[in-house]
């Protein structure tokens, strides 16, 4: 398998960072848990009788950042801090009160976040850090020869962006060459260490590269391939077909690639066509490394066995790391007793994993028990009843083209202005407040039944009053409740309609210390009754001013659940939207006039390769253009898209034809502003100008900064000001004085003005 989870089983190294940061623990007690968390994933994956054991996957917040630590490309504006090694690296991801971070965006077409390295020409490489070397001594210690694995030369500098002071002209993988001696440096002490093999990701060629990015990767595997003393090396490619990279890496003399044969089924085809292989190991990624569903052994055994006529040697893994999915099934003691056969996390994909690589070696008959269970839970869940609702499927089958359309932005818009009687540069939150230690008390109360559902509703509408009266008293035009009844925007949703069941520990790493428990889609999707309507309407009594009802929209709900893969995902997501749409027009019937439905996620789901673009955004905003139609045109429709890189979806965006968008723009200082304008976009827009991923408080200044450089895209009629992000994950102490900050920005720009 390629990696493994690493933020415990129940969530240790979050509760472990939290406390560091909060200064509450030393950093010699994190490292103790961090040490603690590494030996008990490589004894437990050895102890399941994997062969080769994947090294050097735990990290204190992101593997990309561990590689900018590890060749030493730490900007100056963190080495001038002063700080030690650790502290420079959470000031990386984080940012402190005189530093912003690093930029943070999607990992490929995931929700998990990764930091993005600023390099630039005067970026000099150096092997900084040896945490590879002594994570691979430490497992010896512990007598388990491990894998070492590194985010390779190519995907690293193709992920990074040049820094601020660099010319237009340079690009990081201008530094490819110094870059790949450093990993020469890294592998030959991995060598001397011991180390038989060490794996190189390079998921970026799962992407579209051109000639001269499929030459560079060439010539830098050619150099490390002829290293003489390396481990073997493997170069692992993941999350889709690598394509043209295949033969590409076949043409070096590296001894193993990995391949994902889960995410496109073609490439199986493919690699009868590829030179070179009949000398290397080829790792077929036949367990399905991001969703839940059990494998088809019999099919995967299968495919394995028809790739011995291909490759010199074949091993079977999971299609990429673990990272992705929860720890453990048999930590669920409420799952649906249904649904519970079909399902296998990290723990069950590990021995899938084994099991085929022994049937393999050894013959189906070594492991008949095992594949005759696989194949009853596979063919229980194809025959199940509980896939479909006809119901569902005769009001999709009824919808006619009208029932995707709105009336033209401009004559909304003047609908809207009567209506609301907004100032200039409107000032709103993306949705949710901190979630205060109080409200989470009363969560679990009510989950262990000291409280009843009446006194839970009491608690939710108390803090609802005081965030409306908060919001009240900092000026804010736009308010919304806060959120407080929520556990996650998609879990909340997943828990009040059919089709899904949710998980108790089903925790996966979303960036650094934050996690998320994706629900699991298992059948048709309906709503069967109103499920944030009471609590907006509560809300909307309490002021004059509007309140936004806060929805989560189809595609996001799909990008952040472990998803049916028995149906085109298109299909899928036209259900949620149709469940979505009830939630809207109730909404409205309950006289909320602005309703939010979130879509942070259009451009995650987009496909890695240009050609099945059109086909995925046609759907995607065919969904949320469904899950929006219903209202009427005073009714304003905004949406919400954060930490993606939007170039190649800005078309989408124009097309979702949400009256406003707020976006994340903080961190990249207004850089989607020029992708929106050069495509002619006219509606209203929120660029985020706060960051809530970083303890950071901005000041009032640095906020009017980043309005100013706004406005020189997008006049004030059409601006509103905004944080990046929902504030759950932040405190009480931050947030405050964040949007009084932003307020007071809002109001000077506004004086400016007029």
């Amino acid at each position: 398998m390629l990696g493994h989870p690493r933020i415990g089983p129940r969530r240790e190294l979050k509760r472990a960072l939290e406390g560091y940061w909060a200064s509450r623990s030393t950093e010699a007690e994190l490292r103790e848990v961090a040490r603690s968390l590494r030996a008990g994933t490589w004894r437990e994956l050895a102890a399941a009788g994997l062969d080769s054991v994947p090294g050097n996957t735990f990290s204190y917040y992101d593997q990309v950042l561990d590689t900018a630590a590890t060749f030493g490309a730490v900007p100056r504006r963190f080495a001038e801090l002063g700080l030690g090694p650790l502290d420079t690296y959470f000031a990386m991801a984080r940012g402190v009160e005189s530093t912003p971070p690093l930029e943070m965006t999607k990992w490929f077409d995931t929700n998990y976040h990764y930091l993005v390295p600023e390099i630039g020409p005067g970026t000099t490489f150096s092997l900084a850090d040896r945490t590879a070397v002594e994570d691979y001594r430490e497992a010896a210690a512990d007598g388990v020869g491990t894998r070492p694995v590194v985010v390779g030369p190519l995907t690293f500098l193709l992920l990074s962006k040049s820094a601020e002071d660099a010319p237009k002209s340079f690009r990081p993988l201008d530094k490819l060459d110094e870059l790949v001696q450093r990993y020469a440096e890294l592998l030959t002490e991995l060598h001397d260490a011991g180390a038989g093999w060490v794996q190189l990701d390079e998921p970026a060629f799962a992407a579209d590269r051109t000639p001269e990015e499929l030459e560079l990767l060439r010539g830098a595997y050619r150099t490390l391939s002829q290293l003489d003393r390396r481990p073997d090396i493997l170069v692992a490619t993941y999350f889709g077909d690598p394509g043209d990279a295949l033969p590409t890496l076949a043409s070096t003399d590296v001894e193993g690639i990995a391949v994902d044969l889960v995410s496109n089924a073609s490439t199986v085809d493919s690699l009868a066509r590829v030179d070179g292989l009949r000398s290397k190991t080829l790792v077929s990624g036949l367990v399905d490394g991001r969703n839940v569903w059990r494998t088809d052994l019999d099919a995967a055994l299968g495919t394995a066995a028809a790739l011995l006529e291909v490759a010199g040697e074949v091993a079977v893994s999971t299609s990429c790391s673990l990272l992705h999915v929860p720890y453990d099934v048999d930590a669920e003691a409420n799952l649906d007793p249904h649904v519970r056969p079909w399902l296998a996390f990290a723990k069950q994909k590990a021995a899938e994993v084994v099991t085929l690589g022994r049937a393999l070696r050894e013959g189906r008959d070594s492991v008949a028990d095992e594949l005759a269970a696989a194949r009853n839970a596979v063919q229980d869940r194809r025959s199940s009843e509980r896939l479909r609702d006809n119901r569902v499927r005769g009001r999709l089958d009824a919808l006619s083209a009208d029932s995707y359309r709105r009336s033209p932005y401009d004559a909304r818009r003047a609908a809207q202005r009567r209506t609301l009687d907004l100032p200039p540069l409107p000032t709103t939150t993306i949705g949710s407040f901190p979630q205060t230690p109080d409200v989470r008390k009363a969560r679990a109360a009510l989950r262990n039944g000291s409280i009843d559902q009446a006194a839970y509703d009491q608690r939710m509408l108390e803090e609802i009053s005081r965030v409306i009266a908060l919001q009240e008293a900092l000026g804010l035009d736009v308010l919304v409740h806060g959120e407080p009844e929520r556990n996650d925007m998609v879990q909340y949703f997943a828990e009040h309609l059919d089709g899904f069941v949710s998980t108790e520990n089903g925790w996966v790493q979303s960036y650094g210390s934050r996690c998320v428990r994706p629900p699991i889609l298992f059948g048709d999707v309906s709503r069967p009754e109103p499920i944030t309507t009471r609590w907006a309407e509560r809300a909307q009594r309490l002021t004059e001013k509007p309140v936004k009802g806060m929805l989560t929209g189809p595609i996001t709900i799909l990008a952040w659940s472990f998803v049916r893969d028995d149906q085109p995902l298109g299909e899928t997501a036209a259900q949620v939207a149709l469940a979505i749409r009830d939630e809207v027009r109730d909404l409205e019937a309950a006289g909320i006039r602005v309703i939010q439905v979130d879509e942070p996620a259009l451009r995650e789901l987009l496909p890695l390769r240009a050609e099945q673009h059109e086909d995925y955004l046609d759907w995607a905003v065919g969904s949320f253009r469904l899950a929006t139609s219903g209202v009427a045109d005073r009714t304003q429709v905004h949406t919400h898209l954060c930490y993606s890189e939007f170039g190649e979806v800005i078309d989408a965006i124009v097309a979702l034809d949400a009256d406003v968008t707020s976006i994340e723009a903080a961190r990249s200082r207004m850089e989607v502003l020029d992708d929106l304008n050069a495509v002619g976009f006219g509606r209203g827009v929120g660029p985020g100008v706060y960051d809530i991923h970083s303890p950071r408080v901005p000041s009032t200044e640095e906020i009017e900064g980043l309005l100013a450089a706004a406005l020189r895209s997008v006049p004030a009629e059409r601006l509103w000001v905004n944080p990046d992000c929902g504030l759950k994950t932040r405190g009480y102490a931050e947030v405050e004085p964040a949007l009084r900050s932003m307020v007071e920005a809002a109001a000077r720009m506004r004086a400016d003005l007029a």
